[in-house]
């Protein structure tokens, strides 16, 4: 910057008080007509300054204007959970991910009691295109995972998913089947309990994939559809005569083979697919608070090679399920019901079996929540939850003189359990924020009271 002016008007205060006051007056006219040449070139000095000052903005300007625009990131693939671009990756890859541990303690079996990482899931997806997606999911379940431990790594999804336009898309691979409240939404931070419910555990499997072709889409109204074509059951997966209980525990029970679709669906392992299975899903999101919505799926199922010459068994499984939020408040409610046809067939091939097949099973519940307390960063929800589970609603084929439940003494001489229950839960989910989760609860067992327990949980998904 130019200091001339600055300088020129120092010069004039210090002249300007050296002046004498008592000057004479030839004098004094000579002094004003420097000052009036001074003052003058300090003007001269002030336009030129001006031009300068005039000329750097334009040139700043002109630079500002010649620079390229950042160029805007591409849009981060869509995921089945809240998804990141990962750092110093492309931004077309994203990885998500959940996990949670249990602490059980049985009140009546004390010596049962567990601490279990459940499981830990991670998500990778990826945009091809503004239209094609690919999404996956890896889960390592009760941290080790070898031939000589009780955990599994399972893939849990893995599909393509392609946009054919604003209100319709297409997805082909393994992919979440659209049941339920829970189980497209089975992270732990969606829903309350240290455990997911029963009925979206036995009656509706947790969690139920199928490889398949689907097409699905949604409406500005507030519609969303999803109908396809999906590989379906295998009914060697039924054990009709196990030695032991196939669960001595309400853990076991939830996580095991006690209900035909959760021993029975394939999650893509070889599955046999000589018969292709339909399911229709429907839901509704035009009300603000409200989700509501159904499902159905049907379709035979494959049989095993003994006993031979089975009829045909169409596996079928409906479901209903609305929930309502308003406020702090938090309804939700479920029905399913399921299906299988000519069991009794499979019944009098395997007489005096030990856990006969059952022609329909169902379940539901009716649960409540409220946040009782919330601020910028935590939140405290206690919740009630009532629930009913058959998995032998009814038998056909069961030889006079059999029982058409499950029998048996434990290893502990108590008899088994039953395959039918009214569950009471009660207890509170905290989030330290919406993706960390802190949660207990107590659970009441009505007709199997041994299975009576009280959890601890920690949630977490990002």
């Amino acid at each position: 910057m130019n200091h001339r002016p600055l300088t020129g008007l120092l010069l004039f205060l210090l002249l300007g008080g050296a002046l004498p006051a008592r000057a004479a007056d030839a004098g004094l006219a000579d002094t004003e007509r420097r000052l009036e040449q001074r003052i003058d070139r300090l003007q001269e000095e002030l336009d030129a300054l001006r031009v300068e000052l005039r000329a750097l903005k334009g040139d700043a300007s002109a630079v500002v204007a010649a620079a390229p625009p950042k160029p805007a990131a591409p849009p981060v693939p869509p995921a089945p959970q809240d998804a990141a671009p990962l750092a110093g990756a492309s931004a077309d890859l994203s990885l998500w991910g959940y996990g949670e541990a249990y602490y059980m303690r049985p009140t009546r079996i004390g010596a049962s009691t567990e601490f279990d990482l459940a499981r830990a899931v991670f998500g990778i997806g990826y945009r091809f295109d503004d239209r094609t997606v690919f999404n996956s999911e890896f889960e390592v379940e009760h941290a080790v995972s070898s031939a000589g431990d009780r955990g599994e790594v399972e893939v849990e999804q893995f599909f393509i998913d392609h946009q054919l336009a604003d209100w319709a898309g297409v997805k082909a691979g393994l992919f979440l089947m659209p049941f339920g409240l829970l189980n497209e939404h089975h992270e732990p931070t969606n829903f309350y309990g240290v455990q997911r419910n029963f009925v979206e555990t036995l009656i509706i499997p947790s969690t139920w994939r199928e490889g398949g072709v689907a097409l699905h889409g949604a409406t500005t109204s507030g519609w969303r559809w999803d109908a396809g074509l999906t590989t379906g059951l295998n009914l060697q997966g039924w054990e009709a005569n196990p030695e032991d209980p196939l669960y001595r525990t309400a853990y076991e029970l939830g996580g095991g083979d006690a209900a035909p679709f959760q021993a029975m669906h394939q999650e893509l392992q070889f599955a046999r697919a000589q018969n292709l299975s339909q399911y229709l899903s429907l839901g509704y999101t035009g009300v603000p608070g409200l989700l509501a919505g159904a499902a159905v799926f049907t379709g035979k199922t494959a049989l095993p090679a003994q006993p031979p010459g089975l009829p045909d068994v169409r596996a079928t499984l409906w479901e209903a399920h609305a929930r309502w939020t308003r406020g702090a408040a938090d309804l939700s409610a479920v029905y399913a019901r399921g299906t299988l046809s000519n069991t009794a067939a499979y019944n009098l091939a395997n007489p005096g079996s030990s856990n006969p097949l059952p022609a329909a099973f169902l379940g539901y519940y009716l649960q409540g929540a409220y946040t009782v307390w919330q601020n910028d960063r935590y939140r405290l929800a206690p919740f009630v939850r009532v629930e009913r589970y058959d998995l032998g609603a009814s038998y056909d084929g069961i030889a006079p003189g059999f029982a058409t439940v499950p029998v048996g003494l434990a290893a502990d001489g108590k008899p088994w359990p039953q395959p039918r229950d009214r569950v009471w839960t009660a207890g509170a989910n905290f989030y330290l924020n919406p993706h960390v989760v802190l949660k207990a609860d107590y659970q009441h067992f009505s007709e199997n009271p041994d299975l009576t327990r009280v959890d601890l949980g920690l949630g977490l998904s990002f």
